[in-house]
């Protein structure tokens, strides 16, 4: 992908300008990639963490079933999955400290400093286990079971995400919820790379089977009463494509899928407007909600590489044909644009505490998220910004989350997993 990415900036930078637009939105990408290599130098990110600690008198647990795509990985310690592709599904049950109220806000994720961590501060793994079928159903099974509602949530997390920023992600999101549910994270072979994009977007189709397998065995297991899908960037698209095969398999989706959220998806919206159309042409219950920001700088980045395609999660939903094609599709749109954010992308906007914690009340109550009563574009109310200027705005939205100048993935092993692949159908 490093090259592929290259290449295109290379072409793009070197094409004829036309017009002012064209001098500020080039200025623009420029400036982009000069902050991102800044960021780069500076940026933090969890890698082999996964190493078992303890917890603290007043901190919570989270205890994630994790269905995964993902090649187990031997080497370095304290890394269960990496970047590369399994052969099958691979399943782990893994339980996260996260610190008391008082230390952290809502929608911040706390990395340890040091291996385990302190539980007084920081988010500590408790129980990091891999599981075959067999484990995962009863864990699965012993777990819905004693949920009110025998509610499930499944996460998808987005591009450019290593195992486990998705675990310590979904933690969060889970507990900053509030709600009683069975969390199933399942994760996807995302490289953990700025240049990975053209691989993400490879893997996030590579697994659309394995992710439909894990719905289908979901809606039939007779534990389960309800199924929300939390999606987030590029792994909407991967939910978007399960679902759609789903309805054409089943003529329909089962009324056990419930909400389907859509977090600042990375899909083209012509792309959509066909996948939608696809599932809509069965029974669908589910209610389909759209979480936009045209402040969003990661799917600014993906706009460009797509030849300026208009990405789902950054449209504008009071324009043409968008607006249709959103009420033809029965999407509810929430706009986060100009909501406050500590994330420099503006991309995880999705995951703040006001945004998540409205969600949580609403799967709580058992209402989709378009209840006019308390619904929760009434509890967030409407960010609006106005118009973003073309040459600020291209040098902020351009740019996608850092990525280390240093990648220890590199020195990954990961097992080959062709012997033991694992089909839910077993």
């Amino acid at each position: 992908m490093g090259l592929g990415l290259g290449a295109s900036l290379w072409r793009f930078l070197e094409a004829p300008l036309r017009g002012t637009a064209a001098r500020q939105r080039r200025l623009g990408v420029l400036c982009a990639i000069g902050l991102a290599a800044i960021a780069a130098g500076c940026s933090s990110r969890p890698y082999g963490t996964l190493v078992v600690g303890t917890s603290a008198p007043d901190a919570s647990q989270v205890d994630l079933l994790v269905a995964t795509t993902r090649a187990p990985v031997l080497q370095p310690p304290g890394v269960m999955f990496g970047g590369s592709r399994g052969r099958g599904l691979d399943f782990a049950d893994i339980v996260v400290s996260i610190p008391p109220d008082g230390a952290r806000q809502p929608g911040d994720v706390q990395l340890p400093s040091s291996l385990p961590g302190n539980p007084e501060r920081d988010f500590v793994i408790l129980r990091a286990d891999r599981m075959d079928l067999a484990q995962a159903k009863a864990n699965f099974d012993a777990r819905v079971k004693g949920t009110p509602g025998r509610r499930v949530l499944i996460f998808v997390h987005g591009f450019n995400t290593r195992f486990e920023e998705a675990v310590y992600r979904f933690a969060q999101i889970v507990h900053d919820a509030r709600v009683n549910v069975a969390p199933v994270l399942f994760t996807w072979p995302s490289g953990g790379r700025v240049t990975d994009y053209v691989y993400d977007r490879d893997s996030a189709v590579y697994s659309r089977d394995a992710m439909e397998a894990v719905l289908q065995a979901l809606v039939k297991d007779p534990n389960v009463d309800s199924i929300s899908i939390l999606g987030h960037s590029m792994g909407n698209y991967l939910v978007i494509e399960a679902l759609r095969q789903m309805s054409i398999r089943d003529r329909g989706l089962s009324p056990k899928i419930r909400d389907v959220m859509l977090a600042s998806p990375d899909i083209d919206v012509d792309v959509f407007r066909r996948q939608i159309a696809e599932i809509d042409a069965g029974p669908r219950p589910a209610q389909f909600t759209l979480f936009i920001s045209r402040d969003d700088r990661a799917l600014g980045l993906s706009s460009f590489l797509a030849r300026d395609s208009t990405r789902l999660g950054a449209l504008d939903p009071n324009k043409e044909p968008y607006r249709s094609i959103l009420e033809q599709g029965r999407v509810q749109v929430i706009d986060l644009t100009g909501m406050a954010s500590n994330d420099f992308t503006n991309h995880g906007k999705f995951a703040s505490g006001e945004v998540v914690g409205a969600i949580g009340e609403r799967l709580a109550e058992g209402q989709t998220l378009t209840d006019t009563k308390g619904g929760l574009v009434e509890s967030l109310g409407t960010f609006t910004n106005g118009a973003i200027n073309v040459a600020a705005g291209v040098a902020t939205r351009a740019v996608a989350a850092p990525s280390e100048v240093f990648d220890p993935t590199r020195s990954e092993r990961s097992v080959d997993t062709a012997a033991g692949a694992t089909s839910l159908t077993q």
